[in-house]
């Protein structure tokens, strides 16, 4: 049964991705778009979620159940190491290195803050 709520997150979170990804990057750089925005911001939404979902399962506000749904199925299926990689190496090789410290720095940095806010405000609301 588990399993199926991990699916039933999934089928929500991919789609979510690729809508999201598209729609934030055709939005701030159109389809010449030279930085991944729209990873970035998918990546740093996922993290935010996350983080949100593990301050309400501290404050025992958050099920087992709703962790597998919304933790491991939407967030995994909506964040995207592969493609943050993937993007930060084709920055690289197109001889756009500062770009491309800078997505991993960056991707970084807001996805810990991201994943640190949510648990904060959701510990806060909920605790």
């Amino acid at each position: 049964m588990n399993w199926l709520l991990v699916v039933a997150g999934a089928a929500v979170g991919a789609p979510l991705r690729y809508l999201l990804d598209r729609a934030v990057q055709a939005r701030l750089d159109g389809p010449d778009a030279v930085f991944p925005w729209g990873t970035f911001v998918v990546n740093a939404t996922a993290c935010l979620i996350l983080g949100t979902l593990a301050g309400a399962a501290l404050a025992g506000a958050a099920s087992s159940r709703l962790q597998l749904l919304l933790g491991a199925g939407l967030c995994g299926a909506l964040s995207t190491y592969s493609t943050f990689s993937y993007e930060t190496l084709r920055l690289a090789e197109r001889g756009r290195g500062f770009l491309a410290a800078a997505n991993v720095v960056m991707s970084v940095l807001v996805g810990l803050g991201a994943v640190h806010l949510g648990s904060q405000v959701a510990r806060q609301l909920l605790g």
